[in-house]
Protein backbone atom coordinates (compact mmCIF):
# COMPACT_ATOMS: atom_id res chain seq x y z
CA UNK A 1 0.00 0.00 0.00
CA UNK A 2 1.52 3.18 -1.16
CA UNK A 3 1.90 6.30 1.64
CA UNK A 4 2.84 8.91 -1.17
CA UNK A 5 -0.07 11.26 -2.53
CA UNK A 6 -1.92 10.18 -5.41
CA UNK A 7 -1.14 12.94 -8.35
CA UNK A 8 -4.44 12.50 -10.43
CA UNK A 9 -3.67 14.80 -12.38
CA UNK A 10 0.97 15.53 -13.12
CA UNK A 11 2.04 18.32 -10.61
CA UNK A 12 -1.03 18.09 -8.08
CA UNK A 13 -1.84 15.68 -4.88
CA UNK A 14 -4.50 17.00 -2.81
CA UNK A 15 -3.11 14.84 -0.05
CA UNK A 16 0.08 16.33 0.21
CA UNK A 17 0.74 18.87 2.36
CA UNK A 18 2.13 21.43 0.30
CA UNK A 19 -0.04 20.70 -2.74
CA UNK A 20 -1.67 24.13 -3.78
CA UNK A 21 -4.96 22.23 -4.63
CA UNK A 22 -5.26 21.35 -0.71
CA UNK A 23 -5.89 25.21 0.04
CA UNK A 24 -8.56 25.67 -2.79
CA UNK A 25 -10.54 22.68 -1.94
CA UNK A 26 -10.46 23.87 1.51
CA UNK A 27 -12.02 27.10 0.24
CA UNK A 28 -14.45 25.17 -1.72
CA UNK A 29 -15.37 22.75 1.16
CA UNK A 30 -14.76 24.90 4.23
CA UNK A 31 -17.89 26.11 6.47
CA UNK A 32 -19.62 28.25 4.11
CA UNK A 33 -17.90 27.85 0.21
CA UNK A 34 -20.30 25.25 -0.87
CA UNK A 35 -23.28 27.17 0.71
CA UNK A 36 -21.59 29.97 -0.97
CA UNK A 37 -21.17 28.41 -4.72
CA UNK A 38 -24.66 27.02 -4.65
CA UNK A 39 -26.37 30.09 -3.61
CA UNK A 40 -24.47 31.86 -7.21
CA UNK A 41 -26.22 29.26 -9.11
CA UNK A 42 -29.11 31.72 -10.00
CA UNK A 43 -26.73 34.06 -11.30
CA UNK A 44 -25.22 37.50 -10.17
CA UNK A 45 -25.98 37.98 -6.89
CA UNK A 46 -25.08 41.33 -4.45
CA UNK A 47 -23.14 40.42 -1.10
CA UNK A 48 -26.26 41.24 1.23
CA UNK A 49 -28.51 39.17 -1.09
CA UNK A 50 -26.06 35.91 -1.00
CA UNK A 51 -25.95 36.58 2.81
CA UNK A 52 -29.96 36.43 2.79
CA UNK A 53 -29.96 33.16 1.30
CA UNK A 54 -27.34 31.52 3.96
CA UNK A 55 -28.47 31.02 6.96
CA UNK A 56 -25.86 31.72 10.30
CA UNK A 57 -23.63 33.14 7.33
CA UNK A 58 -21.89 36.75 9.04
CA UNK A 59 -20.41 39.20 6.86
CA UNK A 60 -17.14 38.59 7.72
CA UNK A 61 -17.16 35.02 6.60
CA UNK A 62 -19.10 35.92 3.77
CA UNK A 63 -16.30 38.71 2.68
CA UNK A 64 -13.66 36.43 3.37
CA UNK A 65 -14.88 33.62 1.16
CA UNK A 66 -15.69 36.20 -1.58
CA UNK A 67 -12.43 36.97 -1.54
CA UNK A 68 -11.11 33.88 -1.52
CA UNK A 69 -12.94 32.83 -4.48
CA UNK A 70 -12.19 36.05 -6.47
CA UNK A 71 -8.30 34.96 -6.08
CA UNK A 72 -8.70 31.55 -7.14
CA UNK A 73 -10.67 32.82 -10.34
CA UNK A 74 -14.19 30.96 -9.20
CA UNK A 75 -16.22 33.88 -8.39
CA UNK A 76 -16.30 37.60 -10.55
CA UNK A 77 -16.73 40.99 -8.79
CA UNK A 78 -18.83 43.21 -10.69
CA UNK A 79 -18.20 46.48 -9.26
CA UNK A 80 -20.62 49.01 -11.15
CA UNK A 81 -18.27 52.06 -13.10
CA UNK A 82 -20.02 54.60 -10.81
CA UNK A 83 -18.20 52.92 -8.18
CA UNK A 84 -21.64 52.99 -6.12
CA UNK A 85 -20.29 49.67 -3.42
CA UNK A 86 -23.83 48.59 -2.82
CA UNK A 87 -24.31 47.51 -6.43
CA UNK A 88 -21.11 45.45 -6.34
CA UNK A 89 -22.57 41.89 -7.83
CA UNK A 90 -20.65 38.37 -7.14
CA UNK A 91 -20.68 35.65 -9.99
CA UNK A 92 -19.56 32.23 -10.96
CA UNK A 93 -16.63 32.00 -13.11
CA UNK A 94 -16.82 29.27 -15.82
CA UNK A 95 -14.31 27.61 -13.42
CA UNK A 96 -16.89 28.12 -10.68
CA UNK A 97 -20.36 27.24 -12.62
CA UNK A 98 -17.86 23.71 -13.50
CA UNK A 99 -17.48 23.41 -9.57
CA UNK A 100 -20.82 24.57 -8.85
CA UNK A 101 -22.33 21.76 -11.17
CA UNK A 102 -20.29 18.99 -9.50
CA UNK A 103 -21.15 20.36 -5.88
CA UNK A 104 -25.14 20.46 -6.86
CA UNK A 105 -24.51 16.71 -8.45
CA UNK A 106 -22.79 16.03 -4.81
CA UNK A 107 -25.79 17.44 -2.52
CA UNK A 108 -28.68 15.71 -4.52
CA UNK A 109 -26.71 12.57 -4.16
CA UNK A 110 -26.95 13.40 -0.46
CA UNK A 111 -30.83 14.00 -0.82
CA UNK A 112 -30.73 11.02 -2.02
CA UNK A 113 -29.45 8.69 0.49
CA UNK A 114 -30.51 11.06 3.57
CA UNK A 115 -33.18 7.73 4.17
CA UNK A 116 -30.11 5.38 4.98
CA UNK A 117 -27.74 8.10 6.78
CA UNK A 118 -30.75 8.68 8.54
CA UNK A 119 -31.60 4.84 9.42
CA UNK A 120 -27.68 4.66 10.26
CA UNK A 121 -27.77 7.55 12.81
CA UNK A 122 -30.91 5.84 14.52
CA UNK A 123 -29.35 2.20 14.64
CA UNK A 124 -25.63 3.87 15.89
CA UNK A 125 -27.54 5.95 18.55
CA UNK A 126 -29.47 2.69 19.69
CA UNK A 127 -26.05 0.70 20.01
CA UNK A 128 -24.39 3.38 22.31
CA UNK A 129 -26.89 4.35 25.19
CA UNK A 130 -26.66 8.13 26.14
Amino acid sequence: MSTQPTELVPGFAVEAKGCESRVILDHITGRWGTLILLALHEGPMRFSEIRRSIEGINEKALAQSLKHFERDGIVDRLAPEDGYPSRVEYRLTEVGAGLERRLRELVLHLYEEMPKVLDSHAEYDARRPS
